[in-house]
């Protein structure tokens, strides 16, 4: 099944339960279309309970997850905040998509201002990221804030879900999101040899060392539903995100396969420095061509099922590559 055909799916899908509930009257959260009656519902949240509209029409997001989840779910933010200034909203996101979205500023530094003057009737984010600012964002509205982002990206979309009151969509597309998976581990010879392919993620972080992602990341939850091996030194990760190293030390990233991405001006990353020494050209998976460069936006940033799915088209061309 191809990406489009998923898209229309999940968007066909979410239509139908929409529709159904439109003709059936009926006063449920769930993709309930009664917004303009002033109807709530309690969402749950990482700041307590919250009341939300039951659908609302006026979203701000303040983080990249929040915006793929609420665009996956057929639903377009009047604001959402960026993280590089260069480019704006992630590429990845289809630009009919994104357009007419106002930029509230920079994701850990969001215009308050820029906000309120959207009259939102809904803010989405993260307490790791707003919550020192979480009692100015619940005078613009009601602001539903998840604990964290990054790993817990299935469970933190059921909440935004909740709060968006499309339930019913976001089941169809963690579906769709299953049966993808299952495609791609298929197209990869099946769970024994994925499982046999060790693979690293490694980034090149300007202004940081350079990161081999662990088992608690995002990029690792799309690796392990495909079935893929990790290498060892992902189990020696930081509180599971992330083990740091010099580029003097990058021969610990050595395995199978590599997915390699930067954040950042490359030299000042040390990703030029690192893949032209001779540590880095004697790995084994650069010897075996199996070092693939992926878009940073996407494979890091992305945290969601919309960049999910365009992930897991790139991870299996590049596994099934003939070298």
């Amino acid at each position: 099944m191809t990406r489009s055909s998923r898209r229309r799916l999940r968007t066909a899908g979410a239509l139908a339960v929409t529709g159904a509930l439109a003709l059936a009257g009926c006063g449920s959260s769930d993709d309930d279309k009664d917004s303009g009656s002033g109807k709530t519902h309690v969402v749950k949240t990482a700041m307590g309970d919250v009341k939300v509209p039951v659908a609302p029409e006026r979203v701000v997001v303040l983080d990249t997850a929040e915006l793929d989840s609420a665009l996956t779910l057929g639903v377009k933010p009047v604001g959402a905040t960026h993280v590089d200034a260069a480019t704006g909203f992630p590429g990845y996101l289809p630009k009919g998509e994104v357009a007419g979205i106002k930029d509230v500023g920079e994701m850990m530094n969001p215009n308050m201002e820029a906000i309120a003057g959207l009259k939102p009737d809904l803010i989405l984010t993260s307490k790791i990221r707003h919550g020192a600012k979480y009692d100015q964002l619940k005078q613009i509205a009601p602001t539903v804030m998840t604990e964290t982002t990054g790993h817990p990206w299935k469970e933190n979309f059921q909440v935004h879900a909740d709060a968006l009151g499309k339930k019913a969509a976001a089941t169809k597309t963690v579906a769709a999101y299953d049966a993808h998976a299952k495609e791609v581990t298929t197209a990869l010879g099946g769970p024994a040899k994925a499982k046999a392919t060790e693979v690293n993620v490694v980034r090149f972080v300007q202004g940081a060392d350079i990161r081999i992602y662990g088992e608690q990341s995002y990029i690792a939850t799309l690796l392990k539903d495909v079935g893929l091996g990790r290498a060892p030194i992902s189990k020696k990760a930081k509180d599971g995100f992330s083990y740091d190293v010099s580029p003097e030390k990058i021969d610990l990233a050595d395995t199978d396969v590599i997915f390699q991405s930067t954040y950042g001006d490359p030299k000042k990353a040390k990703q030029t420095q690192t893949v032209n020494s001779g540590l880095w050209k004697n790995m084994k998976a650069v010897k075996s061509g199996n070092v693939h460069v992926v878009d940073d936006e996407l494979w890091i940033q992305g945290i969601g099922y919309t960049a999910a799915d365009q992930i897991l088209d790139q991870m299996k061309t590049a596994l099934t590559k003939k070298k």
